[in-house]
């Protein structure tokens, strides 16, 4: 009996030692595979990273090239693109239920915030995570996740409107800092994080831009221009 408890611990010990090894060595790619994929089907907006570099054994490092694209009708090339975000995830909780992530910060990214003929781009892509996470399913969940802190900070941001044919005008956006996301929840899925965020960056955004006053302000702009064009032929 002893012989077999003491065979059945090596196989134990064999198992997970070799479970960490693989993660070690491909925690880059797996993280990658777990932000492109499923944030492109919540989303139906190309979501891509040029590279994903996490420490196995304390779990900081960055990702590089995160590039959020827009849903299909909006003109602008892209919601969201950061070259650097720098993330700190508690290593332990990686194989558990919920993902313990103790930092994310978006540094200096660069937003556009679009208003399209119904609906800006953010209020798209969150229409988009609700229909894929639907009232009840819970089948499309997987991980849940708990951001101890979440900032964006030293954004540029932009704005545009449809009549604008994809060009933009610079605007403010404060920094953004989130708290335990998700800790009162017991942890939200990577589709529910989204909304969050996407709602804190709406609410900044909201408040730094007004499209009727850019519409009022572009057409003003045109008027002007037109009639200097007008003055040059008197």
């Amino acid at each position: 009996m002893k012989k077999i408890i003491l065979s059945l611990a090596l196989v134990i010990f064999a198992v997970v030692g070799g479970a960490l090894w693989w993660l070690s060595g491909n925690l880059d790619a797996v993280v990658k595979k777990a932000i492109e994929v499923p944030a492109s089907e919540m989303t139906k907006a190309r979501v891509g990273v040029g590279e994903v570099k996490i420490a196995p054994v304390d779990g900081k490092g960055a990702i590089g090239g995160l590039v959020i694209g827009n849903p299909p009708g909006f003109k602008t090339p892209h919601l969201l693109k950061a070259e650097r975000i720098e993330v700190e995830i508690d290593i332990a909780t990686v194989t558990k239920d919920v993902v313990l992530v103790r930092r994310i910060a978006v540094v200096a990214p660069d937003v556009i915030y679009e208003k399209g003929d119904t609906m800006t781009n953010i209020d798209a892509i969150q229409k988009n995570i609700a229909a894929y996470l639907g009232p009840s399913d819970t089948s499309k969940q997987g991980k849940k996740l708990i951001v101890e802190e979440l900032i964006i900070r030293n954004a540029k941001a932009q704005a545009s409107a449809a009549f604008m044919g994809g060009k933009t005008v610079t605007v403010p956006l404060p920094d953004i800092t989130l708290k335990n996301v998700g800790r009162a929840k017991g942890g939200l899925t990577p589709g529910e994080l989204g909304q969050e965020v996407a709602a804190a960056l709406k609410a900044k955004l909201t408040s730094a831009v007004s499209f009727d006053r850019l519409m009022k302000s572009t057409g003003e702009t045109l008027d002007k221009a037109g009639s200097a064009i007008k003055g040059l032929f008197k």
